[in-house]
């Protein structure tokens, strides 16, 4: 993430304030709150106002993500329109999400919640979109995983972990 800082230093930070890139960072799948925050660690922003940026960026999508993607998903099927890679958008969500039909708050909250790779609040909505998982629990499950992820990589990049990695 160090090197993300250093490219928008080099070639963005004349025009796009980094407040904005970094809530831009956010908004994209799989990089996320995640890379936001860490971005935002390089950058010197403080912590609170990074993670206010963050959650809000990585928050936006989540709503559409909940209520359309299955019709954007057979819509571009139905028209052929990069349908391997919806399948396997699918095919992804369906094994991760194996033993969520029971509980799927909770495996919302930790799936979206633990930073590992491929876990997230995209992928998160993705499969709660999918199986057809309630969309109030749902949000609140993504929301409460969101300030989890949030608080964790706070500790890693300005906590303890930060430490070393500066």
């Amino acid at each position: 993430m160090e090197s993300v800082a250093n490219w928008y230093n080099a070639n963005l930070s004349s025009w796009l304030p980094k407040e904005v890139f970094i809530f831009l960072v956010s908004m994209v799948p799989l990089i996320e709150l995640r890379g936001g925050i860490a971005i935002a660690k390089f950058l010197q922003i403080p912590l609170l106002k990074a993670n206010i940026i963050c959650i809000i960026g990585n928050i936006i999508p989540i709503p559409f993500i909940l209520l359309f993607i299955r019709r954007i998903f057979v819509y571009m099927k139905e028209h052929n329109i990069l349908k391997n890679l919806v399948e396997k958008l699918e095919a992804r969500a369906s094994k991760k999400s194996e033993g969520a039909e029971k509980g799927h708050f909770l495996f919302l909250l930790l799936f979206v919640g633990i930073p590992l790779p491929g876990t997230g609040a995209w992928t998160g909505s993705l499969i709660a979109s999918l199986f057809e998982f309630d969309i109030k629990k749902s949000s609140v499950a993504i929301f409460l995983g969101i300030l989890m992820a949030a608080l964790l990589i706070d500790i890693i990049f300005y906590g303890v972990l930060g430490i070393f990695l500066h």
